[in-house]
């Protein structure tokens, strides 16, 4: 059996913990939160997953308050790092230096000298460092970039990423909202949509950013155009922003020679591709979403599985200095080359 921890127990634990649990030879065996009542089920915690205000049942697994007492007191093959972005290092380092596996949530950290040193504690410890880079993984997303690397439908014209939300109140002491501890928006949200475009088109040569300063403190609304040789027009708009009737909207459209493909999360089916013939694809998704698979994904490499390098921490660094870049070229006002 893996002995699996988690060090964070807000909605984002909770998501990782109900993935965990539907794996035959895992288990939860230890989970820490600083906040007690959270582990008693007395604290309501929610988010923008379903399910993340669910009753759990921990019974028979230990509860901490302090992360190094558990580290130290509870055996484990892996821990997954689910609290603020701005602690991810420490716990990280902390958790490799025990000889543990790690799932860490994105983005990596806040700074590019972070990331190197929680690269630097894996590769001394041998052990598995993984990334939430969890859109890589997600059904529809896995496909497109299936689809664009077979050529199938020629190459790339434009690409249009959205991911917007209502303003999170959710957070533990409403970290998520200060810009110094979350990055804002920016970085804690729309990263998802920079990093797949890093992954679906390499690093671009430059970026040129608009962005709008939120209740974090920094750029909680973010339209980037993502400039490569290759010409195509690739854009994406991220942010918190929107009022809280709107909910939360995650989509894409990509223009290829020969076809578009359209995803909305918020849509039935959400998921086609609408080739130049006038016929309409709707192909059968992946079953599951990104948080339960990249959660296979990590369980299989601790098993030792032989699996395709979807996400690595070096690409989690070049997500990041992407998104450090967008930021910068909207603080600036100018274009932005990427070395």
């Amino acid at each position: 059996m893996i002995k699996v921890g988690i060090i964070g127990f807000g909605f984002m634990g909770r998501t990782h913990f109900s993935n965990y649990k539907t794996h035959d030879d895992v288990v939860i065996t230890a989970i820490c939160d600083i906040e007690k009542d959270r582990l008693l089920g007395s604290t309501e915690v929610t988010g923008n997953i379903a399910g993340s205000d669910n009753q759990l049942d921990l019974s028979g697994i230990a509860l901490y308050t302090d992360y190094k007492e558990m580290l130290k007191k509870s055996h484990l093959d892996a821990i997954s790092v689910t609290v603020p972005t701005y602690l991810h290092k420490e716990i990280t380092i902390k958790a490799l230096r025990k000889g543990l596996n790690v799932m860490c949530e994105k983005p990596m950290a806040l700074s590019i000298p972070d990331c190197k040193k929680m690269i630097e504690a894996a590769d001394k410890s041998g052990k598995i460092l993984q990334i939430g880079h969890c859109i890589r993984f997600w059904p529809g997303y896995d496909i497109t970039k299936e689809i664009i690397e077979s050529g199938t439908y020629g190459r790339v014209q434009a690409a249009t990423f959205q991911r917007l939300s209502l303003t999170p109140s959710w957070a533990w002491k409403n970290w998520i909202l200060d810009g110094v501890k979350s990055g804002g928006a920016s970085l804690d949200m729309h990263i998802h949509d920079s990093d797949f475009v890093h992954y679906l088109f390499g690093m671009p040569v430059s970026v040129r950013s608009f962005a709008n300063i939120g209740v974090s403190s920094d750029f909680d609304h973010i339209v980037t155009n993502y400039i490569y040789n290759h010409k195509a027009v690739i854009t994406s708009e991220g942010g918190w922003m929107m009022a809280p009737g709107f909910g939360f909207e995650m989509s894409f459209n990509i223009v290829l020679e020969k076809a578009t493909i359209v995803f909305d999360i918020t849509k039935n089916p959400s998921f086609k591709i609408c080739k130049e013939s006038g016929e309409t694809v709707i192909p059968e998704l992946k079953k599951g979403d990104g948080y339960s698979l990249e959660i296979d994904h990590f369980i299989k490499s601790v098993r030792g599985e032989s699996v395709q390098k979807i996400t690595t921490p070096k690409q989690s660094i070049n997500s990041l200095a992407l998104v450090l870049a967008e930021k910068s070229s909207a603080r600036k006002n100018k274009e932005i080359i990427l070395k």
